[in-house]
């Protein structure tokens, strides 16, 4: 007689099929629809896009001519990457780009991991019941298994990355100053997206960052046809391979159709601008105006097959540094009235902006 199955339907989840599709390379987390998300080094982030930049998408970021933000989400996407041993290519218009690996955020170590390794030399002295004990020892199991170390690391851009996230990583790094052309950086490209095809069975997303493309030190700033024909074969690239391409260019510096096309091409959109020291208009306006160091807008966000748009509860953030080390985004904030110390307009209980209340009061 056959032995009796567990019965199955269309609603039932398929829990073999799902771990079986599972990434086996950390920084790689699944999303709707199929897609894969990569992470780009900054939590909140993450968090904005609806998980981090899409598996096989092109991401531009639009520069400040004023202020370079664009390297602070630059430095966070390399170190990330180097972090979860993914491979890398960085091009810029420098003479030496390879100096500015110096220059990536190392991750910072939370107390949490620190009193953990404390608690685990001493783990022999406690005298815990032993279902105690081993719940705390499946909480602390859960912990690192959803931590930040396995998707996003918390970076401290204080502190350079230490050399061993360095050592037997594939880092190509590639000057685009004395370029005349883009031909030998796309056939470049061509063979490390080649390396990591689309399979499955085994992912390890590889990542792809050009500084400033549109920069005058290159010979080729002034062709924008032959700029724009290699970002359209690098997004087919990048679509047909496990990689997530970061591209950084100043509006400022090429005509406004070239910008418009260049945005077109993008399946992520941010852009980053700088604050003013002393604005007071804005200062009355937002709260927390001293603690920010720039703005990041988001203009479009990857969707991948699906044709549904992304609503995002707000398109503009505030970058801030917390404790000088880490970069954080939060959303703009209104400040208070008058000056006072209670709460803001929007949520003040009367309509007026009078902080004396009375029977009728509009």
């Amino acid at each position: 007689m056959a032995a009796n199955k567990p019965r199955t339907t269309s609603f039932s989840r398929n829990f073999s099929a799902a771990s079986s599709t599972a990434p086996h390379a950390p920084g790689l987390k699944h999303g709707p629809n199929g897609t894969m998300f990569l992470s780009s080094g900054i939590l909140d982030l993450d968090k904005i896009l609806g998980g981090g930049f899409a598996l096989g998408s092109l991401v531009m970021v639009m520069e400040d001519p004023e202020a370079p933000h664009h390297m602070l989400l630059l430095r966070n996407f390399m170190s990330q990457g180097l972090v979860h041993h993914q491979p890398l290519i960085y091009a810029s218009s420098a003479k030496d780009p390879r100096g500015f690996l110096g220059t990536l955020p190392n991750p910072m170590v939370s107390k949490d991991d620190k009193s953990r390794v404390h608690e685990t030399e001493q783990e022999k002295g406690l005298r815990i019941a032993w279902q105690y004990k081993k719940y705390f020892g499946e909480h602390n199991s859960e912990s690192q298994k959803d931590g930040k170390s396995e998707y996003c690391s918390n970076f401290d851009l204080r502190k350079p990355l230490e050399r061993h996230f360095f050592s037997g990583q594939r880092i190509d790094c590639v000057s685009l100053k004395e370029s005349a052309d883009l031909a030998t950086f796309q056939e470049h490209c061509s063979s490390f997206l080649s390396q990591t095809p689309r399979d499955n069975g085994n992912i390890a997303g590889g990542r792809i960052a050009i500084q400033s493309l549109c920069s005058p030190q290159c010979e080729f700033s002034n062709k924008e046809w032959e700029m724009l024909s290699f970002i359209r074969s690098l997004k087919s690239l990048v679509r047909l391979s496990n990689a997530v391409a970061v591209l950084t260019f100043a509006p400022s510096l090429v005509s406004t159709a070239f910008s418009k096309r260049l945005q077109h091409l993008a399946d992520t959109l941010v852009s980053v601008k700088a604050i003013p020291d002393e604005d007071k208009e804005l200062a009355k306006l937002l709260t927390g105006y001293q603690d920010m160091v720039g703005l990041l807008s988001v203009h479009k966000v990857a969707r991948i097959n699906t044709q549904v748009p992304a609503i995002l509860e707000a398109t503009t953030f505030s970058m801030k540094l917390q404790k000088r080390r880490s970069l954080i985004l939060e959303c703009l904030n209104q400040a208070p009235v008058d000056g006072s110390s209670g709460a803001s307009y929007a949520s003040s209980g009367s309509c007026s902006g009078s902080s004396k209340t009375g029977a009728l009061d509009f």
